[in-house]
């Protein structure tokens, strides 16, 4: 019994040290205080002011620039909001368009994940005039910008107007690299004489080139 108690001694003193080592750090866990994963919500989590942002192509030629007086980052879409935004796009090739609202939205379009512009709020684009077209102006409360396939459109009443012609309608796709415009459900159609487009008012789309 003697030879057996400094081995019971160190086994009873090795459960104590166990023990006291799964206390310690049951206390230890339930003392401190863990806070939960952050929630995300649509806060912004950066901001500037009075910015502009070009983007290039594959020669580093600029072809969109995007400027406001206030810009905000939003990470639960990664989406950024712009007051007072002004787009510009000089897409080699095609005449140069401005785009200007009150307010706008930057994200990637859900279809195939390019970038969108959602213009609010006098929301006006004016595409410049070139050798073959005169000027070409949208006006609506509402217009959409896709920079990389540099089109325009919006499915709210929309005012067109191309040179001396002006068009009334709901629903407007303009696409800068074929020069072809398309108003649907028109209202309101006054085509100049000098615009050599046949005069219509039908639902039908209006080709400009």
């Amino acid at each position: 019994m003697k030879e057996r108690a400094p081995a019971l001694v160190a086994l009873f003193l090795l459960l104590v040290l166990v023990a006291g080592t799964w206390w310690a750090a049951d206390y230890a866990q339930r003392a401190i205080a863990f806070e939960p994963p952050r929630r995300v919500t649509h806060e912004p989590d950066a901001w500037a002011t009075n910015f502009f942002m070009v983007r290039t192509d594959e020669h580093g030629v600029a072809i969109n620039r995007l400027e406001g007086d206030e810009m905000h980052h939003f990470p639960d879409d990664d989406s950024y909001e712009i007051t007072h935004v002004r787009a510009i796009g000089q897409q080699p090739g095609s005449p140069i368009t401005v785009g200007t609202s009150d307010t706008a939205v930057m994200d990637d379009n859900a279809n195939d994940k390019a970038t969108r512009i959602i213009m609010k709020g006098h929301a006006h684009i004016h595409r410049m005039p070139d050798a073959d077209n005169p000027p070409l102006d949208v006006t609506s409360d509402q217009l959409t910008l896709l920079p990389d396939q540099d089109v325009v459109y919006t499915n709210l009443p929309a005012l067109v107007v191309h040179g001396k012609s002006t068009m009334n309608g709901t629903g407007m796709r303009y696409d800068n690299k074929t020069r072809q415009l398309q108003v649907f459900s028109s209202t309101d159609v006054k085509i100049s004489g000098e615009e050599s487009q046949p005069k219509s008012s039908s639902s039908k789309a209006n080709g400009t080139k």
